[in-house]
């Protein structure tokens, strides 16, 4: 996978419709693109949405972006984070199980974050 800046894949994406973009990357995988955004509410509490975006080319030559979007509320990170690092090792262990070795930075990835320190960096403000 390819990351980028975030600001390659249309426009529209990163319209801010009122929300405050605190963070934004890009990573470019195969046909796809995965968008990462930390946002910010009126309140200045933290979310994170994740978009899957796929260019569509149509019959008449046009093309148009197909998207699918996750909300991530910093209540459920700590959750999703441990779940999104057990399906990745299942994948690898399901693999490496196939004889297909597929080395695992997993670990070294996904650190212990805390994740008080946005909650305490949201209140500051």
């Amino acid at each position: 996978m390819e990351e980028s800046d975030g600001k390659t894949e249309g426009a529209e994406h990163n319209s801010n419709r009122g929300r405050d973009e605190i963070y934004a990357n890009a990573v470019r995988a195969g046909k796809r693109t995965y968008f990462f955004d930390v946002r910010a509410t009126r309140n200045k509490d933290y979310y994170l949405t994740i978009t899957e975006s796929k260019k569509r080319f149509h019959e008449d030559g046009s093309s148009s972006y197909e998207k699918h979007k996750i909300f991530l509320y910093k209540e459920d990170f700590k959750k999703f984070s441990d779940a999104m690092g057990d399906a990745f090792k299942k994948v690898i262990e399901l693999k490496n199980a196939q004889g297909e070795e597929m080395v695992s930075d997993i670990d070294n990835q996904f650190t212990d974050i805390s994740f008080d320190e946005l909650e305490d960096s949201s209140s500051k403000e």
